[in-house]
């Protein structure tokens, strides 16, 4: 890898990617519509010679084609993650997601790059995922999905896979994240709950009935995973091309577990009042917990704990307040 092309290099798991290839001396290409990115994750970024981001929306296949020349990497991190509001714009997950990733693969087969990492999500395994108790490996089906961005980044997979099979890709690596934690965090649990804890200390509301079991990974751990899994070639001497790896930990917590590690790094003891139901929202699980066994063979583990991820993030939403104004 000589020059890697990012999308969404601008947001939360795309400039952390950005630091890390600049770190091992790659060229990067960023690419953003900065709808949800932040320029100000970049501003190490920008000042590396063998860094330029350029401001682009997946959806204009000239300008993308054009601007992924000379990579011979995508990572193809930009998506619309917006789950609990998904059906008050359907479209958006269709467009920035699906036929996003589509004009990512025709940018990639214009310019002769033919290697990809996609960021794509547990969600999928979709309502499999509400009943086992246990985790869930790749080869589970996933025939019922519950949200249009869970559905949106299957065919994103199918995409992708039916490119390399028809020989339009060497090496195609597909990651069902978990939710990820850390530094430059600005959308999820521990958002929302640090800032409703802003605003009135002694009072917490909960969507669902607090019972939800989740895991989450620390985002180094995550980016490790995407570097470890392409820098090993881990896809290329496959007898599929196109290799699928669950990131996550190999433990989950309730929603109750992680408000009690909020609430007690910031000493506080506020009121719960829950929203009820399993589900917080349409189209979340009650259950994610991924197997990763498969990613922990090859050599990688992750290196925090949920909890620790978590004390982590908020410990950096404590000195990055900005984040709650920018995401206005």
């Amino acid at each position: 890898m000589q020059h890697a092309f990012v999308t969404g290099a601008a947001g939360f798991i795309g400039s952390n990617l950005v630091d890390r290839l600049l770190a091992d001396g790659v060229t990067v290409t960023g690419w953003d519509n900065l709808s949800t990115g932040q320029p100000r994750f970049l501003e190490g970024a920008t000042k590396n010679p063998r860094f330029q981001l350029l401001r682009g929306d997946n959806l204009d296949l000239p300008g993308l084609t054009a601007a992924m020349k000379g990579a011979d990497f995508v990572f193809h991190l930009a998506a619309n993650a917006d789950i609990k509001d998904g059906w008050n714009h359907p479209r958006k997950d269709l467009e920035q997601n699906t036929i996003a990733t589509f004009n990512v693969l025709e940018a990639m087969r214009a310019n002769g790059v033919r290697r990809i990492a996609f960021s794509s999500t547990g969600s999928v395994y979709g309502e499999a995922l509400v009943t086992p108790d246990r985790p869930t490996p790749e080869t589970d089906a996933f025939p019922i999905q519950t949200s249009l961005y869970a559905a949106s980044k299957t065919a994103g997979e199918g995409l992708i896979s039916s490119y390399a099979e028809g020989g339009q890709l060497d090496e195609a690596y597909v990651f069902r994240f978990v939710s990820i934690l850390g530094e430059r965090y600005t959308h999820g649990h521990v958002f929302d709950f640090y800032k409703q804890l802003l605003d009135h200390p002694d009072h917490l509301r909960v969507l669902g009935n607090g019972r939800q079991r989740k895991s989450y990974l620390y985002v180094q751990d995550c980016i490790d995973a995407l570097l470890h899994a392409t820098r090993n070639h881990l896809a290329r001497d496959a007898k599929h091309h196109t290799q699928i790896f669950n990131l996550g930990t190999p433990e989950f917590v309730e929603v109750n577990q992680s408000i009690g590690f909020i609430c007690a790094a910031l000493g506080l003891k506020p009121r719960l009042e829950y929203t009820g139901g399993d589900r917080g929202w349409i189209g979340d699980n009650p259950f994610i917990f991924l197997d990763t066994k498969k990613i922990q063979a090859t050599g990688w583990k992750r290196k925090l704990t949920i909890e620790q991820g978590i004390v982590r993030t908020l410990r950096w939403l404590e000195a990055n307040r900005w984040v709650y104004e920018s995401r206005r």
